[in-house]
């Protein structure tokens, strides 16, 4: 569904993102693990468009992405929910998830379709729709950030530390929701995440990047009992 050959970018004159080879397929549930600094949103930024490659390909359905704008990505189906969260803290929670459609605002029939779904694994954000997002807690502003990147009905989500600055009951609660996503809407995720614990639980598969470089590869089980991984990422 998706797959990198030897994909590099550049940040300034750095070289954030070192000639990486990486591969989704459909319905995986896929982690991208590593510390801060290791090239992980740079990685998923360059994937969604927002920086360009200047070597190496990526191909999402077939189809050659590296040069298109964001806007044509998303429409394509590849959604990523930024690092951050991103929301438009003094627009309500609604005029946010309409915002995630925006690439589909002439299927209104389909947007309220989406918007429904959303509600339905979201209940609080139907209760509080009115609300201005900023007042949210960091908590519901996750949730928010990932139900408006679900507003775009994307075929591969990207979720970028999702579980940053939150407390650990609510990391938990992300981690169900985004599993939810994965195995009973079908949706394709890739996740990127400094909490390797937390990633190789819920995923399938995963790699570790360092320094720009995908440096390990393999099933979670494999990665999770994985004597380097445990000492870098897990504490253990």
């Amino acid at each position: 569904m998706l797959k990198l050959e030897q994909v590099s970018t550049r940040i300034g004159g750095y070289r954030a993102v070192n000639s990486v080879c990486l591969e989704v397929r459909q319905g995986e549930f896929v982690s991208l693990i590593g510390g801060n600094g290791a090239g992980k949103t740079t990685l998923m930024r360059t994937i969604a468009g927002a920086l360009k490659p200047f070597q190496g390909s990526i191909q999402f359905m077939g189809a050659a992405i590296e040069k298109l704008p964001p806007d044509r990505i998303v429409r394509a189906g590849l959604c990523l929910c930024p690092e951050g969260r991103r929301l438009f803290p003094q627009l309500s929670v609604y005029k946010n998830l309409i915002l995630g459609a925006y690439t589909r605002r002439n299927d209104r029939l389909g947007v309220q379709r989406t918007l429904s779904q959303v509600y339905e694994i979201f209940p609080v954000l139907k209760v509080r729709k009115e609300q201005p997002a900023g007042t949210f807690s960091g908590g519901e502003q996750q949730m928010l950030a990932i139900a408006r990147a679900l507003m775009s009905e994307p075929k591969l989500l990207m979720l970028d530390e999702p579980s940053m600055g939150l407390a650990p009951l609510m990391v938990e609660k992300v981690s169900e929701i985004i599993t939810l996503i994965n195995v009973e809407m079908g949706t394709t995720i890739l996740l990127a995440e400094q909490n390797a614990h937390m990633a190789l639980n819920i995923t399938q598969r995963g790699y570790v990047i360092e320094n720009g470089k995908v440096v390990l590869e393999g099933s979670s089980a494999e990665l999770s009992d994985n004597e380097q991984v445990r000492k870098a990422y897990i504490g253990a």
